[in-house]
């Protein structure tokens, strides 16, 4: 239920915080004092579209706040969580509208969009009124009212999920009738290109593989010469290793005559023989290791051609080559076998239908008689409004060739507001004060059935008196055994009958300037408002004396 609402600088009011409670609230007051401003205010924390006239006169913003402490399992909550708006405490609506015109929204402090403020606060709160455009008027939601009203929610849904699973099974089809046409009339190109593809038979990564190899084996192709060279000097005929060898034998055998001599020469020339040695063995290991056959890098070449010839082709990168492969043959395999497969899917999509057909069919018929009991329903509440020469009627077609998600009816609330007349829609054919009556005769026969846990009522009661307006008191008493009902209203039978009573009037302030006021009035000032209600501006005894007889009789 709404618990606090805040506002800040709205039109004529610069400071406002109400406290609500359960149970049937009024706000009374003259005219002009302000109750649409309230009404205005709640719009735009619900999400309503902003306007720049709202911002009080001389201020940069307006901002309004409602806070509503709902159960933990209400729809609201698991909104939230889907979209990421944290649910933790109370739910909190913040509405800041600027004089500029821009607005922002939050959701208990998180920033959203005034379309996701709009969902949030349809589940929070529905708003009636001789004008209302919304909620029950909207032949789009009868459909719905029906099955909450008549407990059909789960049939509704079961309906709606073999609808998904019968329109899949049709989209499969189609599908795969598309599929087999294209395969068919590219069959001739679809054999070739696979058998091209399945003789080359690329492998995932094997293009990476394969230049690297061809740029190691012409990295070595290019200094193979410069080893064979290198070895071939030291280890061939011309090799100078031998002769330095000999040489090295004979100034050894002299050494030992002149060691002062010879000594150094002799053993830098050793060190020199087997320097060269050991180059001349690590020349040879070098070309033992880098020995490539050319017919490979031929090959690898040959091979990375084909398969980039293939890639622009085919116009997929060589990486997609075997995934077209395989994609290729199944069209080939659908073609082949895609009659039997054709056959097959028809024959689930039948199958679907008629799943569906059957579910929709009954739902349909428990519908047309949850229809009968809503009309005796809201019927029964219709004299007491005077109303008992008015019919409620609920419009409901049905056509099992046009299926739906939410099954095979078209259904609308229509009224007969007089004998002879024609029924028709009930926004179309009831008037304002009709109108917001019939509402709450219906508002009455849903009350425990999925209802908004606030409902605000603005003037329903206007243009009606006496036992009319005491009949509409007892019905939003009735409601607010369920639901918090919040009453704007200018009827003291109705006023009488509530909980709480809130009283909006105009104060003047400095520099000609005037501010909306409320106030909750206890018992004594309550009786004294309902007195004015029934009067007028001069107050008389019985007038007073009348209202503490319609508060005892409340009670």
């Amino acid at each position: 239920m709404l618990v606090t609402l805040s506002i800040r600088d709205i039109v004529l009011i610069d400071r406002l915080d109400l406290d609500f409670a359960a149970g049937m609230s009024v706000l009374t007051g003259e005219t002009g004092a302000g109750k649409s401003i309230l009404l205005d205010s709640l719009s735009l924390a619900l999400g309503a579209r902003g306007d720049a006239d709202l911002v009080r006169h001389g201020e940069a913003q307006g901002q309004v706040t409602a806070v509503f402490d709902v159960a933990g399992d209400h729809p609201v909550r698991l909104f939230l969580r889907e979209n990421d708006v944290d649910d933790d405490g109370d739910i909190i609506l913040r509405r800041i509208q600027t004089a500029d015109g821009r607005t922002r929204a939050f959701i208990n402090d998180q920033p959203v969009s005034a379309g996701l403020m709009r969902q949030a606060g349809a589940l929070l709160v529905e708003i009636h009124g001789q004008h209302d455009d919304r909620a029950l008027v909207d032949p789009e939601s009868h459909r719905a009212l029906i099955d909450v009203f008549g407990g059909l929610t789960a049939e509704a849904d079961a309906v709606a999920a073999a609808y998904a699973a019968f329109k899949s099974a049709e989209k499969a089809v189609t599908e795969h009738e598309r599929r087999i046409e294209a395969a068919r009339n590219e069959a001739d190109y679809l054999r070739a290109s696979v058998e091209e593809l399945s003789q080359l038979k690329p492998q995932a990564g094997e293009e990476e593989q394969l230049a690297a190899r061809r740029t190691d084996m012409m990295a070595v192709e290019k200094i193979a010469g410069d080893l064979n060279e290198a070895f071939e000097t030291l280890n061939g005929s011309a090799s100078p290793i031998p002769e330095l060898a000999s040489l090295l034998r004979r100034l050894e055998r002299k050494a030992d005559q002149v060691p002062q001599l010879l000594g150094q020469p002799v053993r830098s020339l050793a060190g020199a023989l087997d320097q060269l040695e050991e180059t001349r063995g690590g020349l040879e290991t070098a070309l033992r290791e880098t020995e490539f056959d050319p017919r490979e890098l031929e090959s690898v070449e040959e091979r990375l051609f084909a398969l980039r010839a293939a890639s622009r082709k085919f116009s997929v990168p060589v990486e997609e080559l075997a995934a077209l492969c395989e994609t290729m043959s199944n069209d080939l395999a659908d073609l082949d076998a895609g009659e039997d497969k054709l056959a097959a899917l028809v024959e689930a999509a039948a199958k679907a239908r008629a799943t569906y057909d059957k579910k929709a069919a009954a739902l349909s018929e428990k519908r047309r008689k949850t229809a009968k009991a809503l009309e005796k329903a809201v019927e029964k509440e219709l004299p007491d409004l005077k109303l008992e020469r008015a019919k409620f009627i609920v419009e409901l077609q049905s056509d099992p060739a046009s299926p739906g998600r939410s099954g095979i009816d078209q259904l609308e609330f229509h009224v007969q507001t007089n004998p002879g007349t024609r029924p028709g829609p009930m926004m179309k054919v009831a008037s304002g004060g009709e109108l917001s009556r019939f509402l709450l005769a219906l508002k009455v026969c849903l009350a425990d059935k999925g209802s908004a846990p606030t409902l605000v009522f603005d003037e329903i009661d206007t243009g009606v008196g006496g036992a009319v307006a005491e009949a509409i008191g007892l019905r939003l008493a009735r409601l607010a055994a369920s639901v918090q009902v919040l009453t704007v209203t200018h009827a003291p039978q109705v006023a009488a009958r509530a909980e709480g009573h809130f009283l909006i009037a105009k104060e003047a302030l400095k520099r000609d300037r005037v501010a909306t006021r409320v106030q909750r009035i206890d018992e004594d000032h309550r009786s004294e408002e309902i007195a004015r209600m029934l009067a007028g501006s001069v107050i008389t005894e019985e007038a007073r004396a009348a209202a503490r007889r319609l508060l005892t009789a409340a009670e």
